[in-house]
Parts: structure tokens; C-alpha cells; sequence
């Protein structure tokens, strides 16, 4: 998928998959500022190359500009009941911060549409960052036809 900016939007490639780790990587040390020294880039590579390279359930896009990646979008397929069978949830997105507001975001989300269709997914979900901090992330969702369906939450099942 290309637009009138030059950027290109294609899953990811085996070989690209260490880049989705850096970008995850960098999502986490921008969310979480006070923890960044925590999160080995290291880490969030092999865990990408892992995750990825089974391609049946966790699928990522890079958005390109002249072949150098300046955003991400990580999907990952669920099933539910209330969704009616499987459906896709966003676990990341990221962009370079000086590529934002370009509309590559948007552009991501987009490509995330084309790919549930072809998945046979109902709904695509996301978890937003918490608020007030990150009330821009939660108004770019907004803004990008997505509705509050409520916090998410988690707990720690004990495994290392």
C-alpha cells in the first residue's frame, strides 16, 4: 500500500522481524520512561523473531518510507464469545516521533482493517495507554473510528 507521502505498508518479513522488536522496544521505554533501563532491546528482538516467525496467530506491518521503517502495528488473532468467534487486537503500534502526525498511524490502522477482512475477523481491539498521561494516544483511536469499550487489565500468572 503506498500514499501520496511515499510510505509502503507490507507485513513484515522474516528479516525484518529484529526491527519490530527494536520498535516495541522503543514503545515501551516511551511509555513507561522511569522503567526504560528495564527493557533490553535484546529481548523484544528474540521474542519478535519468535512470536513472528510462526506467522498463525501474531502478525506484524512496517510502514516504510524509501525502505527505512518509521512505524509498526502488531496483530495478534483472539476468539471470544461476546465477538462472535475470532477476532484482531492491536498489542502495539508505534511510529518514530518524527514521523508523527504525518498520518501514518492512521495509515497502519487502515492496513489492520484490509488484514482482519482477509483474517474473517469481526472487530479489531486495542488497549490505550492510561489517561491523563496519554489522553493524545486515546483521542488518535478516537478519532480513528474506535469507541471505549473499557480498561483493560491484567494479572500475573506466576510464570517467569
Amino acid at each position: 500500500m503506498k500514499n501520496s507521502s511515499d510510505i509502503v505498508i507490507s507485513l513484515a518479513d522474516a528479516h525484518e522481524h529484529p526491527q519490530v522488536g527494536i520498535f516495541v522496544c522503543a514503545l515501551l521505554r516511551e511509555l513507561f520512561p522511569e522503567q526504560a533501563h528495564n527493557f533490553a532491546e535484546a529481548t523484544y528482538v528474540a521474542a519478535a523473531v519468535e512470536l513472528l516467525g510462526d506467522a498463525t496467530k501474531v502478525w506484524a506491518m512496517l510502514a516504510k518510507r524509501e525502505d527505512r521503517p518509521v512505524g509498526v502495528i502488531v496483530l495478534n488473532e483472539c476468539a471470544a464469545i461476546y465477538a462472535g468467534g475470532v477476532f484482531g487486537e492491536i498489542s502495539e503500534l508505534y511510529v518514530l516521533p518524527e514521523f508523527r502526525s504525518k498520518d501514518i498511524g492512521a495509515m497502519l490502522l487502515t492496513a489492520a482493517d484490509k488484514f482482519a477482512v482477509e483474517k474473517g475477523w469481526s472487530v479489531l481491539e486495542v488497549g490505550a495507554p492510561g489517561l491523563p498521561r496519554w489522553q493524545s494516544t486515546v483521542d488518535f483511536y478516537l478519532n480513528n473510528g474506535f469507541s471505549v469499550i473499557g480498561p483493560r487489565m491484567e494479572r500475573n500468572t506466576g510464570r517467569e
